[in-house]
């Protein structure tokens, strides 16, 4: 049966977070700040959809001079710093698009070879655990067959692309372009529509430079809060401030991590910044950003002195519980919920919130590290792979596992817990197997992610998940065999305790020695009519 399983990648120390981004709002806006900042992002905006669509048409030819060309025609329209910035960002959409399509092509790949397989199968024909079976009906068979056309004419058109270096990039997001064809089922009017669609294509971002003031030329923040920008050069007749700048009236202050950030901006260190408007809200943020230098990776062994706790990630909660070093499960298991509902800001917050309260528990127990799933369903939820099953596909698409242990692994190094990942593979099952059933009682009731968490904690110490190996090889009972060894992996009850053999185990004494027993002569003879109780005296020794 082991051979049929797929091999299990050891455990590793997630790396740590390599840069930090804070958020705050710019507060007591004047009309003239909102008035030059909308022209200001309006304008940029404009120059940077100009450039990207330059980056897209060069496609593969790319080169150092053509991108040379295009810093210099946005200088003369905005500044060298500016036309650095939208470049720069160009050149990260057009990237991220390319990574995105050859995705796509996978997702095509693996759905034609799906529907193939199934179509040479005969109708009603049933799966395995491994392999899908026959399409139900006649009717869906032939519906599949005009799909297949349908992806193969999509994969075509799309290895085209890619081998012309084509890519497909709408600036301000394709749903919200949509959206323009969908306004009733969007809940929004023309009017807010464009305040929304404007707004995303604003650009107001810039990267910093060690050496110069305050780390960033572009957009400048003092220690003391004070906000001014760069104009850029059609602009400048609406600065306020000396070399074409114009200074907010409002001040900022960063609460989360704000010393650090005073630091590194006192220090004349790179920052970078990016002011963004939040239609919905109707306030404006400012978001610094900036590397940090990897933290050192600490041993496994080293992490997993003082225990570790295994966290099973479900649609709606974590499942956690704590094990020693030995992975034994300590105290009673415990769950962390969060909701996924509502917008993007409101589900991070859950998000946030909770593994908040899981590291916040995890220090209190004293443990240093945390295993968690090396989670990836980006090739899980494909429509072909699960068909029918829309409620699991989903139910595994809402998961965030990536976003889950991005965040816990930036959360945890700045409390000094160690995230380890492990394979996920058959943690949930072998896990329900093996530890579900022992820990339930009359008083408290062992789930099965309870059960996997126990999994996942075990396999981050290196440890089996079943709970009983083979003894010493040298044991006084069993020598080197031991009935876990010797019993095969599909015998019933191989986990169960032995069964009650009448008789001594051992070779001095008949097998019917506990049947006969109640019939022996007892050393201790008792007088009937005396009713005294009589030992023999022991023997007398000579010389």
């Amino acid at each position: 049966m082991a051979d049929h399983l797929r091999p299990i990648d050891a455990p590793f120390v997630a790396l740590g977070p390599s840069g930090v981004a804070i958020r705050t709002r710019i507060k007591q806006f004047t009309p003239e700040d909102e008035k030059v900042l909308r022209l200001v992002g309006a304008h940029l905006g404009s120059l940077a959809s100009k450039d990207l669509k330059a980056r897209c048409r060069d496609g593969l030819e790319h080169s150092t001079d053509t991108w040379a060309a295009r810093k210099r025609d946005l200088t003369s329209l905005s500044s060298s710093r500016w036309a650095g910035a939208i470049t720069k960002a160009s050149h990260d959409q057009w990237a991220l698009a390319r990574r995105c399509q050859l995705a796509h092509i996978q997702n095509l790949e693996a759905g034609i070879n799906t529907i193939a397989h199934r179509l040479s199968l005969p109708v009603g024909e049933k799966g395995t655990k491994k392999a899908p079976g026959g399409y139900r009906s006649r009717q869906e068979w032939h519906a599949k067959t005009r799909r297949l056309h349908v992806l193969h004419d999509r994969l075509e058109q799309a290895c085209a692309d890619r081998e012309a270096g084509v890519v497909h990039v709408v600036r301000g997001g394709k749903r919200l372009a949509r959206n323009r064809h969908h306004l009733t089922d969007a809940q929004l009017t023309e009017t807010e529509w464009r305040q929304w669609w404007e707004a995303e294509r604003w650009f107001l971002q810039a990267d910093g430079e060690s050496g110069k003031r305050y780390g960033n030329e572009t957009i400048r923040v003092s220690p003391e809060g004070e906000v001014s920008i760069k104009l850029p050069a059609p602009l400048t007749d609406l600065a306020n401030a000396r070399h074409g700048r114009y200074v907010l009236a409002s001040k900022v202050r960063f609460w989360h991590r704000g010393q650090e950030w005073a630091d590194r901006v006192e220090a004349n260190r790179a920052m970078a910044y990016r002011i963004h408007y939040d239609v919905a809200r109707g306030r404006w943020y400012l978001t610094a950003s900036w590397q940090i230098p990897p933290s050192k990776t600490t041993p496994v062994q080293a992490a997993l002195a003082d225990g570790v706790i295994g966290v099973d990630t479900n649609a709606d909660h974590l499942a956690v519980w704590r094990l020693d070093v030995h992975g034994n499960p300590i105290g009673k298991p415990r769950r962390f919920f969060y909701g996924l509902s509502g917008t993007a800001q409101h589900r991070d917050a859950q998000i946030r919130h909770t593994l908040s309260r899981l590291l916040n528990w995890a220090k209190t127990c004293g443990v240093k590290a945390i295993a968690v799933e090396d989670l990836d369903f980006a090739a899980e939820k494909t429509r072909e792979k699960h068909g029918r099953r829309r409620r699991f596909r989903r139910l595994i698409s809402g998961m965030p596992t990536g976003k889950l242990r991005a965040r816990l692994t930036s959360m945890a190094d700045a409390t000094g817990i160690v995230i380890i990942a492990v394979d996920p593979a058959y943690t949930s099952k072998w896990g329900a197997q093996h530890w579900q059933k022992p820990l339930t009682s009359k008083t408290r009731k062992t789930t099965r992610h309870d059960a996997a968490s126990i999994a996942i904690g075990r396999r981050a110490q290196g440890h089996p998940i079943r709970r009983r190996t083979a003894p010493p090889p040298h044991d006084q009972s069993d020598r080197a065999g031991h009935r876990t060894v010797q019993a095969r992996p599909e015998a019933l009850g191989r986990e169960g305790t032995r069964p009650r053999i009448p008789g001594p185990r051992t070779g001095c004494a008949q097998p019917d020695t506990a049947s006969t027993r109640v019939t022996r002569t007892s050393k201790t003879v008792r007088d009937v009519r005396s009713d005294q109780v009589w030992v023999q005296d022991s023997l007398l020794l000579t010389d």
